[in-house]
């Protein structure tokens, strides 16, 4: 926690437009500093999207409040429905979470004006999404609290860690103390001469960036708006092979491509298309594929701790989406050989 860690959150601040990022161990502490931040604990409800990795809701539990699902807009849009979401809010909701699926905004504009009217907290996980943006606003930075990982698979990678980004004072404040211990002062701190020793004033945690990765992250950031643009032009090519082929939908539209950071390139199969066969067809010729995501409140554990949830539009896209190849040196011949297969196979 060093100069380097100082340089990425300058960096950062100034790349999102807000006042505040703080480097963090993960997007999973991110994401728990910032319930904690906004003062989730034991009773509260965060509204938070089926459709998302499992820390979106982990991080809920890990404060003592419980998560509460909501929908999705449907196939052509995978991020949360701000009706539903609306429909879900109680007066023990303390928050709402939105996912930004594959680096699209979701309708994080509406969701700003209910939360807003209800003064809750709005929580952004952006782990998808550097650079995007809604109405030329960068995700991340409509909420009290953005977060954002460098996990080894997205879009500004380096392995692993994450960075809470947030305008308010008293939130910065809060989360640079939760994640190292709740200390008064750090080893960097002390070795300047600036404290002699420490106290600790609040129950806090390890989830601290040390300096060779912060060193690493700046290093990508000066290419990722690069990057971005590549994984632009060949989501454009998979849309327009893919257009002709039957048997599937791909989310979004045109337009969203040029704000979007382009994380992944989802694609919903009919009801009548078997994804197993689909997906063992495409490995068998070398191509491989995922699925992102299983619906959290099917996962067995959540199951058994909040049974009974019915969220039909998730749970179709759930058991139809698949992502195909997508990463910034991937070649027009590859694209090719691609769509070519998932048109065989579909």
């Amino acid at each position: 926690m060093g100069p380097r860690i100082q340089q990425l959150e300058e960096a950062y601040a100034r790349f999102l437009g807000c006042a505040h990022t703080l480097a963090t161990s993960s997007c999973t502490a991110s994401l728990h500093l910032a319930y904690l931040a906004a003062g989730v604990g034991p009773g509260d409800e965060v509204v938070v999207p089926s459709m998302s990795f499992a820390a979106t809701s982990n991080a809920v539990l890990y404060c003592g409040g419980s998560p509460v699902f909501a929908e999705i807009v449907g196939t052509d849009d995978l991020g949360l429905d701000p009706a539903d979401v609306e429909r879900r809010i109680t007066s023990r909701t303390k928050a709402v979470c939105t996912m930004h699926y594959g680096g699209y905004a979701s309708a994080v504009d509406e969701l700003r004006e209910l939360c807003d009217a209800r003064s809750i907290a709005l929580i952004e996980d952006a782990a998808h999404a550097p650079s995007a943006e809604c109405r030329g606003r960068k995700l991340g930075t409509w909420g009290e609290l953005g977060c954002f990982s460098f996990f080894s698979n997205k879009v500004l990678s380096v392995g692993e860690g994450g960075l809470v980004a947030t305008d308010s004072d008293e939130l910065a404040a809060k989360v640079r103390s939760l994640r190292s211990h709740g200390m008064t002062s750090g080893t960097w701190d002390r070795h300047r001469g600036h404290a002699e020793t420490y106290d600790i004033v609040e129950l806090g945690f390890n989830y601290r960036m040390d300096e060779p990765r912060a060193a690493l992250v700046l290093s990508r950031m000066e290419r990722v708006d690069d990057d971005i643009a590549k994984r632009r032009r060949i989501v454009r090519g998979y849309r327009e092979r893919l257009s002709a082929v039957s048997g599937l939908t791909v989310p979004y539209g045109d337009d969203d491509v040029g704000r979007s950071s382009c994380y992944v390139m989802p694609v919903v199969l009919d009801e009548s298309i078997d994804r197993r066969a689909v997906r063992q067809s495409l490995s068998a010729q070398g191509i491989q594929t995922s699925i992102l995501y299983p619906a959290i409140h099917e996962f067995a554990y959540y199951r058994a701790r909040f049974p009974g949830i019915s969220l039909p539009r998730t749970e179709a896209v759930a058991q139809r989406q698949l992502t195909l190849p997508l990463f910034p040196h991937m070649t027009d011949a590859q694209l090719d050989r691609v769509c070519e297969a998932v048109a065989k196979a579909v």
